[in-house]
């Protein structure tokens, strides 16, 4: 998988699981129901999570400067801003075609390209790491609470 597929994948996958935690938040202003906020907010919870990874990963990979990065990073915390910040990138040609790090490319320099080049040769641990990582951070989260007390 390409880091542009990639990244288009999850900053969709984030718009959607806003429009999800959206209905949800309406359905119980409302007064129709509560009870879809809780998977809708976990939902979306894992993707940001996911997206925040994602957005680094390709940042690192494509050579974004700091405040592109950065963007991509904001874009997840304003409702429906990733597919936006997705097709800029994409239409400058921010979203790499290749992994520059892959087995047999370039020569990884510092700490985060060392650690890409390892995710990039090891897929399948770091697969699980990624997903072991996130769930980890996922319910500690859940453990503290939603960040605006109900009520």
């Amino acid at each position: 998988m390409s880091p542009r597929l990639l990244f288009r994948t999850f900053a969709f996958a984030e718009l959607v699981t806003w429009a999800g935690l959206i209905t949800a938040l309406i359905l119980r202003g409302t007064g129709v129901t509560d009870a879809m906020v809780a998977p809708a907010g976990g939902v979306h919870g894992f993707v940001f999570l996911a997206y925040c990874v994602i957005t680094v990963f390709v940042w690192a990979n494509d050579r974004w400067r700091f405040g592109a990065g950065a963007l991509g990073l904001i874009s997840a915390v304003i409702p429906f801003a990733t597919l936006p910040f997705e097709l800029v990138m994409d239409r400058r040609g921010r979203l790499g075609r290749s992994w520059r790090l892959a087995p047999g490319e370039d020569e990884p320099r510092g700490f985060v390209e060392q650690v890409q080049a390892w995710v990039l040769r090891h897929p399948w641990w770091s697969v699980v790491i990624l997903l072991a990582g996130v769930t980890a951070v996922f319910s500690v989260l859940l453990w503290l609470g939603p960040p605006i007390p109900k009520g």
